[in-house]
């Protein structure tokens, strides 16, 4: 007697039935909701007080148990026989009716009842997603340390460690660099308060430990300008010299080390935040350790040193990332290579997560979607395991892995995720895919609530949900329209995890990335090698070092491909490109996403939509200019100068030829002026001028290098602040570019650019012409009131155009300038000194008189810049004064007789007390301009009655350059050309062409 087999089985081609038997029925989603009521209900808890929480739990319980006590209501009454006929009553035709309503309503009391139990459950679930909240909650609250945080008390502290100290990345703030600081997380269990009393507690802090004397900035010069103090280090290599700031001990803690410390404490910055205080140290000296850290921490900190050992001898890229793609110890990625995989979305990738632990597990199970068939591959089936011998031996491998990677928060959400493919391999089940994702999710939810709160917890639930979800019919759609099966599978995971996950990234980062599926699609190809050789370096580094080292070099190689794949995606034009932040962006995003997923599909039933979509795609990243500058308008063509917007600094271009252009400092930040270079289409820069070395000014040096040819840096002959000028010369010297030191008097030319060397003066000893005596030239740059008095002063030619650029000059040494150079009259274009800063000389701006000022600033910047009376005094001369705080970039074209300027958008800022109000399109630094906006429709206003020099734009006409009015101002020079400017010597004397870096002369 043979049993009957399901169709399934009978119609397989095999005699063993088909290999992949479970495709029946749709997706279970009964723990779904339950999981996301216990979700939603822990992220509200957290911020709801303990009373508030407790009541609702009980109504939330009660409910529930009514619930279930109309569910058992109900499944006993449809136990119970049902009487057909009632005493007496006559009886009628059986129909089939009579018999049929009874089972119908056997029905729906079933399904009612268990609609029931499925509230019940819901009800349940949130009740204790919002007790363990509430209970985690109250860890904040408990003890002192909450109280004298908010006293700003210093204490006595003994910290248990709960995860691994980490740098922060510097960051610039007005002039200043920040130092990096090391922070980590740590429950706090011992405090002692200054009056001596000792608490026992359990309350969670985040250490933040700074270098000797960093941290404090300097109140100097002048008031609003909030100098920043000039002992703030520089970085010669990535992490190197932050390194060097803090003592090693303290870098080398590992999780469950109980140390004591004397700190500062203060309130989080954010009521929201999981840490009650913030412990400030100063990591002079190595921590007091009170009590080792456990066995299994020593085994795992020595595993992760082995690997970091073992890749000491690789390339910089592969040093830096092989430890993040196997334990997620980014330590050494360096911050441009950080922001490369942040621009390409693959930081999913220097993050632990399901991902590394199913490459881990693949050479046990073999490919993941072969794992549950009869056809899988791996070690498993070759060793003769079954499929839950298999699931319990790849549970044992996860757990080494929780271990390794230590068992926080993110750690344990990788393994759980990872973990579903071994559930689906013991039970054989396709359909317990989903239910065991959800299960994971409400498991980990209950037990660190503030996952619920968690940005990287939401994206690897909605990543992973995608793979399972989206991914399978996408990956069915390709195979459809004659697509390899392998390569559908690839591209489908990727877009349908970049589909959800978009927009969360926009709700943080306010942006959306164009190449994140190109991107992952090439870095899969080296993710898997990499990782599992990187695994076997991490095994082999206790045992046999040289072999460690070996196989370490071995998967250097695909961890340079992906590098080298996040650098060359990030490097493109198109790359990203901006969209609204905030839950409203996301949300926007979301439904973009979903009106665009259908017509997608009908673009794929087309196979010369899909040529034109990949085109356009293709146009939209490369950005080619003259494409660009059809759509946009910018650059606008004949372009003499532009002031980029870099935030708060100075980055300002200066075209010398196709492709070619002086630039005259880079700004706070790489990827602002690499983007504004690749937006002008610069792929040359014979010299690049660094006025003087705050961090405003030159931190963006690497992305002004990134990818172009640079023939010479010139820099101030003041060398502060020391740290920052040493960060100049390595990031020159790791570019092989030469650096030269400004001479006062030293002229150039390049194409037709003529520019001569005003400010500073020499030094005594310095080889050059000497400057003019005069009581206000100082004869020494060390006597200048700081780096701002020590900036190069340009006075740039550009066809028949006079352009004076003061760097950050103040009174002192505009006034300087003033005597040294009294034969200076008026220009075109002047480049407002220090960001349009209060403290500026009136004599000079009146000398000057300048047609058209330019000021770069950052938007809502907490310095005032620019100042309110600094624009009036221009205005006052009869300036138009642009800014790029609310006008985006600006560029100047044509000549002396028809000056004219586009800005890339204007942009509305909030008002503030002492600062002009602001409206777009048209804002008082412009207004009486009929000023073109680049993209943006026309911008006009009234004139002024007291002034005709108009910079108009006419009717309807689109963002490209047509001849202004006569400006009736000062004629250039003889001919109409950019004259030479020809340099004084002391005696004043015209001194002779000198040779300057490659490309230029002097």
């Amino acid at each position: 007697m043979t049993s009957h087999r399901p169709t399934v089985h009978a119609t397989a081609a095999s005699p063993h039935g088909a290999s992949d038997p479970q495709q029946e029925g749709p997706a279970d989603l009964r723990l779904v909701v339950p999981a996301l009521a216990a979700w939603a209900a822990a992220a509200i808890g957290l911020g709801v007080p303990g009373g508030g929480v407790a009541a609702v739990c009980g109504v939330a319980v009660v409910l529930a148990g009514i619930a279930l006590r109309v569910a058992a209501v109900r499944r006993r009454a449809e136990r119970e026989p049902e009487v057909e006929e009632r005493p007496g009553a006559a009886p009628c035709a059986d129909d089939g009716r009579r018999g049929a309503e009874p089972s119908r309503r056997r029905d729906l009391r079933f399904r009612s009842a268990g609609a029931f139990v499925a509230l019940a459950g819901v009800l349940l679930c949130a009740a204790a997603g919002a007790a363990s909240a509430a209970l985690h909650a109250s860890d904040l609250r408990r003890g002192p340390l909450p109280a004298l945080a908010e006293q700003y008390a210093r204490i006595t502290v003994d910290l248990e460690v709960t995860g691994d100290p980490r740098l922060t990345r510097p960051k610039v703030r007005g002039s200043q660099r920040t130092p990096p600081a090391l922070v980590f997380p740590a429950d706090a269990v011992r405090v002692t308060a200054p009056d001596g009393e000792v608490t026992a507690v359990r309350t969670p802090a985040l250490a933040v430990v700074q270098q000797p004397g960093g941290g404090e900035s300097g109140a100097g010069g002048y008031g609003d300008d909030h100098r920043a103090d000039e002992r703030a280090n520089g970085r010669a290599d990535g992490r190197a010299a932050a390194h060097a700031g803090i003592v090693p001990e303290w870098r080398g803690l590992l999780p469950s080390t109980r140390i004591r410390v004397v700190a500062r404490a203060a309130p989080p910055l954010s009521s929201g935040d999981q840490v009650a205080a913030v412990l400030r140290v100063t990591a002079g000296e190595p921590p007091v350790k009170v009590q080792a850290p456990d066995a299994l921490q020593r085994l795992a900190g020595s595993l992760r040193a082995g690997l970091r050992e073992a890749t000491d001898g690789l390339r910089p890229d592969a040093r830096a990332l092989l430890p993040g793609l196997v334990v997620g110890d980014t330590s050494r990625v360096p911050p441009d290579l950080d922001d490369a995989f942040r621009a390409t979305d693959l930081t999913h990738l220097l993050a632990v997560s399901g991902s590394n632990l199913t490459i881990v597990l693949a050479l046990l199970i073999g490919p993941p979607h072969l794992a549950a068939r009869a056809e899988r591959r791996g070690l498993a089936p070759r060793v003769g395991l079954s499929l839950r011998g298999t699931a319990v031996i790849g549970g044992a491998l996860a757990l080494a892995f929780v271990v390794v990677c230590r068992p926080d928060p993110s750690v344990l959400r990788a393994a759980a995720c990872g973990l579903i493919t071994l559930l689906a391999i013991g039970t054989g089940r396709r359909r317990s895919l989903l239910p065991a994702l959800a299960a994971a999710v409400l498991l980990l939810v209950l037990y660190d609530p503030w996952l619920a709160r968690s940005y990287g917890f939401l994206l690897s639930v909605l990543a992973t949900g995608a793979l399972l979800l989206l991914a399978p019919r996408w990956s069915a759609a390709l195979q459809r329209r004659r697509v390899p099966p392998r390569l559908a599978e690839v591209i489908a995971a990727a877009a349908a995890a970049q589909a959800v996950c978009a927009p969360v990234v926009a709700v943080l980062a306010a942006r959306v990335g164009l190449v994140a599926v190109p991107c992952n699609l090439l870095a899969e190809l080296a993710v898997a090698p990499a990782t599992v050789l990187g695994f076997a370096a991490l095994a082999a580094a206790p045992v046999v070092p040289p072999a460690a080292q070996a196989v370490a070099w071995c998967a250097g190689w695909p961890a340079e491909w992906i590098a080298g794949v996040a650098r060359t995606g990030a490097a493109l034009p198109g790359a990203e490109f901006a969209w609204p932040g905030g839950w409203a962006g996301g949300l926007a995003l979301a439904a973009a996403v979903v009106v665009l997923v259908p017509v997608g599909r009908r673009v794929l039933r087309r196979p010369w939509l899909c040529v034109l979509c990949a085109l356009a795609l293709i146009l939209a990243v490369c950005r080619p200019v003259p494409f660009t500058r059809v759509l946009t308008g910018w650059p606008p063509p004949g372009w003499r100068a532009v002031v980029c917007d870099v935030g708060q600094g100075d980055g300002l271009v200066l075209a010398a030829g196709d492709g070619t252009a002086l630039v005259v400092d880079t700004g706070p930040e790489p990827q602002a002026i690499d983007r504004c270079l690749t937006d002008l289409g610069v792929r040359r820069i014979p010299l690049l001028v660094l006025t003087h070395f705050h961090a405003d000014h030159v931190d963006g040096l690497p992305g002004a290098l990134r990818g172009r040819s640079v023939g010479a840096i010139e820099t101030t002959t003041l060398q502060d602040p020391p740290g920052q000028a040493q960060f100049v010369r390595s990031t020159a010297a790791a570019a092989r570019v030469p650096i030269v030191r400004a001479t006062p008097g030293e002229r150039r030319h390049l194409g037709p650019l003529t520019w001569e060397v005003l400010w500073p003066p020499a030094p005594p000893d310095f080889p050059g012409p000497g400057s003019p005596g005069s009581p206000d030239i100082p004869s020494d740059p060390d006597a200048l009131d700081g780096p701002n008095d020590a900036s190069v002063t340009l006075l740039v030619r550009t066809g028949g155009l006079t352009m004076l650029l003061l760097g950050d000059l103040e009174p002192p040494a505009q006034r300087g300038l003033f005597a040294a150079h009294p034969e200076l009259g008026g220009v075109d274009v002047l480049k407002v000194a220090h960001h349009g800063s209060a403290y500026q000389d009136p004599p000079l701006i009146h000398r000057l008189a300048p047609r058209l000022a330019l000021v770069s600033c950052g938007a809502d910047n907490p310095y005032g810049h620019p100042a309110p009376r600094t624009i009036e005094a221009l205005r006052a001369q009869g300036a138009r004064v642009l800014r790029t705080d609310t006008d985006g970039a600006i560029a100047v074209l044509g000549t002396a007789a028809g000056l004219s300027a586009t800005v890339t958008g204007h942009r509305g800022v909030a008002f503030r007390a002492g600062s002009p109000r602001i409206r777009a399109p048209t804002h008082p630094a412009v207004r009486g301009a009929g000023m073109r906006a680049a993209g943006n429709r026309r911008l006009r206003s009234r004139p002024r009655a007291h002034d005709n020099r108009h910079l108009t734009r006419h009717p309807r006409s689109p963002p490209r350059h047509h001849p202004e009015n006569d400006l009736g101002r000062r004629p250039g020079p003889p001919g109409g050309t950019a004259g030479a400017v020809l340099a004084r010597s002391p005696g004043g004397n015209r001194r002779a062409p000198q040779r300057g870096p490659p490309g230029t002369e002097k």
